[in-house]
């Protein structure tokens, strides 16, 4: 792996101009390196290479969470120790027409106002941008500041693996910035926990026959199942599962594979379904028709790109019996998804809310939900009413390992801080908020006791979407907050 050339050369066009310049260099640098989730290897790497051109210590653990460790600038030697703290994983998702291979590509950058996006791909912006702000904060010797600890974790968007893993003798700073939240001029001191239901309903098999048709749902915008989940979005899965129920009513049918969702914190974007029928196909085409163009005006300002395709297909080899494709629809109308309670205390905050994130049809049945609260009994209480309706239907449902959520402390040292410099910066108090997603405040504060921890970001929008984009004057403002609060951490 090369270091991160400083000198401009061979710097994505899109970027050149920008500051802060050591960030924008680094997040250069990350776009060419593939980060999916479970795949951190070579931006790990890249980080160590850092490290040694820079000089600096660091430490890694068995999950490859790596520590980078710098010096207090002259006179701050005695200052706490203040802990940056970002994950290096993006989800990596495309729209199915763009030729991406997420493991060899770099992400294409293209700027439309103020906003840089990737092209037909999500940009990594999410936790890119405060991954490079803290390599940054390691590479700027015109920082004052008191020692830092720059934690790096792998494995956060496929259920904060890394942070549940982490070694408990990596960190000795008990201030920390989590640089993961996206939202400008913002301060955020809250977020909910979670935790996932594997769902497998077993079905039969029988040898198809009749004729066949596939169904292609998509053009829907999905986005972040925590942070969007109160927009209303379309869920591609849910709504496919309800046009076929209605066909299913009126008609025989049998499904041969049913198919939506790639990340267990996306909200589907495209699904997909084959159909078997004994008769002629077209009244059941019409029932679906019918019920796409009741589904399309509901959703006609919010999803206007969404679209079906039905086309004849060579009949499959095998389908679920008519009995079981019912079940199975049942299971799949019935389940939830969306918001399910807001926030008492916290005015416009979802407390509870699922997300139907997947299915597939292989042997048998297999659903999966993600479930998010800031109450850890309602979570239970919504993971309980998904395990009831799985059994009704038939199935089993399994729960994965919850992760806590993290309780707002209006009185953080940290916050204060923050808070301070930013009326300085911005003349204006910033908002302070909780967010309905998952961050690795609450693990790292349950890991490390006396934990003193805010969350910052510049403006990132649609994550975990090729809609994906971020403001890049915020880069700037989020920057300019970062490095006055450490001045002050002194």
């Amino acid at each position: 792996m090369q270091p991160c050339s400083m000198d401009g050369d061979n710097m994505d066009p899109v970027l050149e101009g920008l500051e802060p310049k050591l960030l924008w260099k680094h997040f250069d640098e990350l776009r060419k390196i593939p980060r999916c989730s479970k795949h951190e290897e070579k931006v790990i790497a890249y980080i160590v290479s850092v490290a040694d051109r820079l000089g600096l210590d660091y430490m890694k653990d068995d999950m490859n969470n790596i520590v980078v460790l710098k010096p207090a600038s002259t006179g701050h030697e005695n200052a706490p120790i203040v802990v940056l703290q970002g994950h290096v994983d993006m989800v990596c998702e495309k729209n199915k027409e763009v030729p991406f291979d997420f493991s060899t590509d770099a992400i294409k950058l293209r700027m439309e106002g103020e906003y840089l996006y990737a092209t037909g791909t999500t940009l990594g912006a999410d936790n890119g941008i405060g991954v490079c702000a803290a390599l940054a904060v390691l590479e700027d010797n015109g920082l004052v500041h008191g020692p830092i600890e720059a934690l790096f974790t792998v494995d956060e968007e496929t259920g904060l693996t890394g942070a549940f893993s982490l070694g408990n003798d990596m960190l000795k700073g008990r201030l920390m910035i989590n640089l993961d939240t996206e939202e400008e001029k913002a301060l955020y001191v809250g977020c909910a926990g979670g935790g996932e239901s594997e769902i497998n309903m077993p079905v039969l098999w029988e040898e198809s026959g009749g004729k066949a048709f596939c169904i292609n749902f998509s053009g829907m915008k999905g986005g972040h199942s925590g942070v969007d989940i109160h927009l209303g979005r379309a869920n591609a899965v849910k709504l496919l599962a309800r046009m076929l129920w209605k066909a299913a009513r009126a008609h025989d049918l049998s499904i041969a594979n049913f198919t939506g969702g790639d990340k267990h914190n996306a909200i589907p974007r495209e699904a997909e379904a084959v159909v078997v029928t004994r008769g002629e196909p077209a009244p059941v085409k019409e029932v679906l028709i019918e019920a796409f163009q009741e589904i399309k005006f509901e959703y006609r300002s919010m999803e206007p790109g969404m679209s079906m395709e039905i086309k004849d297909i060579p009949l499959p080899q095998r389908s679920m019996t008519e009995e079981d494709s019912r079940r199975m629809l049942h299971l799949v109308v019935s389940l939830p998804h969306g918001v399910f309670r807001m926030s008492p205390d916290i005015p416009d905050l979802v407390e509870t809310s699922t997300s139907m994130a997947k299915i597939r049809t292989e042997d048998d049945v297999y659903i999966q939900l993600a479930s998010r609260s800031s109450s850890s009994s309602q979570l239970e209480a919504l993971r309980d009413q998904i395990e009831a309706i799985v059994v009704l239907a038939g199935g089993e449902a399994e729960r994965g390992k919850a992760y806590p959520g993290w309780l707002p402390n209006l009185d953080s040292s940290v916050l204060a801080i923050l808070k301070r410099s930013a009326k300085e910066l911005w003349g204006k108090d910033p908002e302070i908020k909780a967010i309905h997603a998952g961050l690795e405040t609450g693990i790292i504060g349950e890991k490390f006791p006396g934990m003193d921890m805010a969350s910052m970001g510049p403006q990132i929008e649609n994550p975990h979407s090729p809609d994906e984009r971020v403001r890049v004057p915020s880069v700037k403002d989020f920057w300019d907050l970062l490095s006055r609060a450490l001045e002050k951490l002194v």
